[in-house]
């Protein structure tokens, strides 16, 4: 069944209301017609099974069958904070996180960080550009709530954000063995908490003095193994284990 996200503000006791890019796929892409049945979801948690009434040029209104809470999301939100990568990794990083039960991801710029957002401007178009892209991600993946692109932090900032989290970890190379990543997982999965951040290096990885600081502010160093990942593989790899090690059964993956 197709799935759409709208504002709470154009739920509306006996209709809802899909407008732009929703209302043109749903009459001109998909050729849908009055009496079909959509989900909705409102970006929170919650999913509406929905009959189509009317298919207007400027809206789309559907009448709400039911509702219930989205089976789709984890137990736990998940903070992706990624080093600022070359060229367009960022979007491809957006994607697959999204994917893989990402909350919010923030784009961080470190000491090796190369790519350089100073402009005000550029940067609020690339963020547009990054909402769009986890969007259509959460679309394809049912998401029950659509995650954030928050804005580009500083490395000192990102780590004062994740002080409120109940838990981040940092994957380094220089971490001790696996059995310790695995220690760390399963203390994490025993304290069930109800945010974790992970904390990923640009091209050029973590200096020793940010992963220093990262430790004074409690995240964990863990490692991903024997080989070296790429900045694009290394979160989603850390996704995927705290995916697995969180997910719940019932889920439609």
């Amino acid at each position: 069944m197709y799935r759409f996200y709208v504002e709470k503000s154009e739920i509306r006791e006996g209709e809802i209301r899909l407008t732009g890019e929703d209302n043109n796929h749903i009459r001109n892409v998909l050729r849908m017609q009055p009496g079909q049945e959509i989900t909705v979801c409102d970006g929170e948690g919650t999913d509406y099974l929905c009959r189509l009434k009317e298919l207007g040029r400027e809206q789309v209104t559907a009448e709400p069958l039911s509702k219930k809470p989205s089976q789709t999301e984890l137990p736990v939100r998940l903070i992706l904070y990624q080093g600022l990568p070359k060229k367009d990794k960022l979007e491809l990083i957006i994607q697959k996180a999204v994917e893989l039960g990402a909350s919010e991801i923030v784009p961080v710029v470190t000491k090796r960080t190369i790519v350089r957002l100073e402009d005000e401007r550029k940067e609020a178009r690339k963020r547009e550009r990054w909402q769009s892209i986890a969007r259509s991600a959460a679309m394809q993946s049912m998401r029950g709530i659509l995650p954030q692109v928050s804005p580009v932090l500083a490395f000192s900032e990102a780590l004062r954000e994740a002080a409120g989290l109940d838990g981040a970890v940092i994957p380094y190379e220089c971490a001790e063995g696996i059995e310790n990543t695995r220690r760390i997982i399963s203390g994490l999965q025993e304290k069930r908490p109800r945010s974790v951040g992970i904390f990923i290096g640009p091209e050029g990885g973590f200096e020793e003095e940010e992963i220093a600081q990262a430790e004074q502010a409690g995240v964990r160093p863990v490692t991903l193994g024997r080989r070296i990942l790429r900045t694009e593989t290394a979160g989603l790899a850390m996704l995927s284990i705290l995916m697995l090690a969180f997910e719940e059964d019932g889920s439609v993956g």
